[in-house]
């Protein structure tokens, strides 16, 4: 097995099932957009393969996750008031659980391209975890919907809205709260939600005005990222993308191993991908780049750290796909692009139209891309571009999608949907 192989396989999760059959948090099994599924649907759309369709309620952005015959989602209010779950049977699409968990009587502000429900929880078996941001995280009973533990102590102020989603490594769930006033991430025991560790941000942005003042505009001081764990050199390795710089961490004990802020960029939303002995990774808004990190170092990196950057192409909010040689992405405006790994050298770049903030899905050498209007596009995973095809469906896509089996589990704006043909 090749190195990047080795990398991609470090999962967050030993999983019982197949990990075709489940989609347990933000990016599926290894938490960078890869399925293992052989047989999705390559026509899909509004009444195209469409096994089933429930509708949901409320604003939220959270993408769905699956366990066994189960599909979950979290929602919110659009006012921010009231926060819940919903359940699916995966299978039909009847709706098994739709409970407000947690209210809140003065909600914090939530711009309107964001929702009060933006994370994606995490599940496993009788188990999810799911987050609002400040507000509320909780395990919950998946046979029951009853809450198990919740934590709302962790305060920050999201200015805009949360986004980060957590993630489970051995026994730990982990959480970013990085606010406009503190940045800061957590490890919870994930049984107790007993805090095991919490780390500040050791780097925080400090702009200086034409007469010397420091100046912090929350723009500029909040992030949106998932973190994401892999083994480097037979170590685990907690990857975590703060406002202004890009952090490496002990995942058992929160101590920094490296941090990156050479890039001038801010509020990183994507989650990384890793392979090839580097990680690589949306910078954030402001100043547009992609880059890729060599692993290995320790400390404050500098641009010797740097293995390329490549600003044509580079998304925002869309996390990457990382496919042996080759990088995808999709950038915000609908440009898609495919770049060497290694070097990051563009093989190709197409305008595929519309406007992305779910991030895409690979799968049996098929990338697909989901738009705010509802269209999807499928594209060879490949060095030259080929589309492959597309559909359209009622309402826009900001969630990412979920695989299990041979269907996709697509969330618009305003329902849930199976797509199978």
């Amino acid at each position: 097995m090749t190195p990047t192989k080795l990398l991609l396989a470090a999962a967050l999760f030993t999983l019982p099932l197949h990990a075709e059959e489940n989609w347990p948090q933000f990016r599926g099994p290894n938490g960078d957009g890869h399925s293992d599924a052989k047989s999705l649907p390559l026509k899909l759309g509004e009444g195209v393969n469409v096994k089933w369709k429930t509708a949901t309620h409320g604003k939220a952005w959270s993408s769905p996750v699956i366990w066994g015959n189960e599909v979950w989602l979290t929602t919110a209010t659009e006012d921010g008031k009231e926060l819940g779950v919903m359940a699916f049977d995966k299978a039909t699409g009847k709706v098994l659980h739709d409970k407000v968990l947690f209210k809140v009587e003065k909600p914090q502000f939530c711009h309107k391209f964001n929702s009060h429900a933006s994370p994606t929880p995490v599940i496993e078996d009788g188990r999810l975890y799911a987050s609002w941001g400040s507000p509320a995280t909780a395990c919950i009973d998946t046979k029951t919907c009853a809450v198990v533990w919740e934590r709302r102590d962790f305060v920050c102020n999201h200015y805009r809205g949360s986004g980060s989603s957590p993630v489970v490594w051995n026994g730990l769930l982990f959480n970013h709260y990085d606010g406009s006033d503190h940045q800061f991430i957590v490890a919870l025991d994930k049984k107790t939600g007993k805090t095991v560790w919490e780390v500040k941000r050791s780097v925080d942005y400090k702009d200086l005005t034409p007469d010397g003042k420091v100046q912090a505009d929350g723009d500029w001081r909040k992030a949106y990222a998932t973190p994401h764990v892999v083994e480097w050199q037979g170590k685990p390795l907690l990857l975590s993308s703060g406002a202004k710089a890009h952090y490496a961490y002990e995942p058992a004990t929160g101590k920094e191993v490296w941090r990156f802020d050479e890039h001038g960029s801010h509020s990183a939303a994507a989650r990384p991908v890793v392979g090839g002995g580097m990680v690589i990774f949306p910078a954030g808004f402001g100043k547009k780049q992609i880059i890729a990190l060599k692993l290995g170092g320790s400390g404050a990196l500098d641009g010797s750290s740097v293995a390329w950057r490549e600003t044509k192409g580079a998304p925002n909010k869309p996390s990457l796909i990382l496919d042996g040689d080759y990088v995808y992405a999709v950038d915000d405006k609908g440009i898609a692009t495919c770049f060497e790994a290694k070097t990051g050298a563009v093989k190709w770049t197409e305008r595929i139209g519309g406007d992305y903030s779910a991030s895409p899905l690979l799968a049996a050498g098929r990338l697909y891309f989901f738009s705010e209007s509802g269209t999807v596009t499928i594209v060879a995973a490949a060095p030259e571009f080929k589309k492959l095809g597309e559909g359209k469906f009622d309402d826009g896509f900001m969630a990412a999608p979920a695989a299990s089996g041979k269907a996709l589990f697509l969330r618009t704006r305003t329902a849930l949907y199976r797509v199978e043909e």
